[in-house]
């Protein structure tokens, strides 16, 4: 299945029906008054996330979707019927953005979550809803408003607790491919990732996190050169990052520090939040070098990344070929990310006891009043 994780919709909600304007007419009756019903509620149209959905193709070629009217109230105290609702089912991760204001409408971050992207308009009253001792034989009745409509842009960011960086050919497939129960594709020629690859890190029996591999960047990605930006965004909602460099490069006259250091100032001009994330430095591709050389290769690689990005973090030395130091690394990686789940935990628990004033108050001193 081709993934696409972007697409723009139309969104038109039903119109609710009209009220009718009615009088009894019945043998024996005499004088029935109004009876005309309420006019129904029109359809409204709702997004739901779906883990079993895991890209947006479907909204790439169906492009506009409209709910049904709501039924006119008729005579006899007849209520008109309500408009079908349409439920679009989106997968996990996807933000839903009006395209005219540009306001988030939704935010998908859970299976089974329902939200309403456009609401159906109300059912106009009929005349029995007028009926007093003053006015006992009403000919007013209201019609059924317009349901909303909206343009939207379906943005896809995958939900993972990882996400992998670096340049094309950096060894981020294999990596993944080593470490996880992802298969993307792998070859013994250059190329790059054509989309992101989602992948399941098992440490233990039921201790696991999910990393992302997208596609490469390149020099120039912020102003839209490559293919990487269309997917930086897929890294947004990741804990930590983790910066893959190679040591080896397939052409000699290629740069590891140079190419780093530009991913790093790519990656700055495209976003503020996703440059101050956590990032670890993964030197790659060891087995292609010399046990001496390669100490000599990482010291000088990590100091001059220092000296310009003022980066400092973790370094871990690997192959994703041979998969040395990857298992230590995803244990090390793991634990960060359930600490950084733990802290965030915390803070929501604690923001629960703030009091009215906004000073902080710590649960075991609150009192009952």
């Amino acid at each position: 299945m081709k993934f696409i994780d972007e697409a723009t919709i139309e969104v038109i909600a039903g119109k609710g029906g009209n009220g009718s304007a009615s009088f009894r007419r019945e043998k024996f009756v005499p004088k029935g008054g109004p009876d005309g019903g309420d006019g129904g509620r029109g359809g409204s149209i709702y997004a739901v996330a779906d883990h079993n959905i895991n890209t947006l193709i479907d909204y790439r070629y169906c492009r506009q979707y409209k709910a049904k009217n709501g039924a006119n109230g008729r005579g006899c105290d007849c209520y008109g019927s309500s408009g079908d609702d349409i439920e679009l089912r989106m997968p996990v991760g996807t933000t839903v953005i009006n395209e005219d204001t540009g306001l988030v409408v939704a935010d998908l971050t859970e299976h089974g979550q329902r939200v309403v992207l456009a609401q159906g308009g109300e059912g106009g009253l009929g005349n029995l809803h007028f009926k007093s001792s003053v006015n006992r034989a009403p000919k007013q009745f209201t019609s059924g408003k317009q349901g909303q409509q909206a343009r939207l842009k379906l943005e896809l960011k995958l939900l993972a607790d990882v996400g992998l960086l670096g340049m094309p050919n950096a060894g981020k497939s294999t990596l993944i491919a080593a470490v996880s129960n992802a298969r993307p594709k792998i070859a013994d020629y250059p190329f790059t990732t054509l989309h992101p690859n989602l992948g399941v890190v098992r440490i233990g029996p039921s201790q696991s996190f999910v990393l992302a591999d997208v596609p490469g960047l390149i020099e120039g990605a912020s102003e839209g050169a490559g293919l990487g930006h269309r997917f930086l965004k897929h890294l947004s909602r990741t804990r930590v990052l983790l910066h893959l460099v190679d040591m080896a490069p397939f052409a000699a006259s290629t740069n590891p520090l140079a190419d780093a250091i530009a991913l790093v100032n790519e990656l700055k001009a495209y976003d503020q939040t996703l440059y101050s994330k956590p990032r670890w430095l993964v030197l790659n591709k060891i087995d292609m070098v010399s046990p001496q050389e390669i100490e000599q290769r990482a010291a000088d690689f990590v100091r001059g990344y220092q000296e310009a990005t003022g980066w400092q973090g973790e370094v871990s030395l690997v192959s994703g070929l041979t998969r040395q130091g990857t298992d230590q690394l995803m244990k090390q990686v793991y634990s960060f990310v359930r600490q950084l789940t733990k802290e965030e935990h915390f803070v929501e628990e604690d923001v629960r006891f703030l009091d009215h004033a906004g000073d902080y108050q710590h649960p075991e001193q609150s009192t009952k009043t």
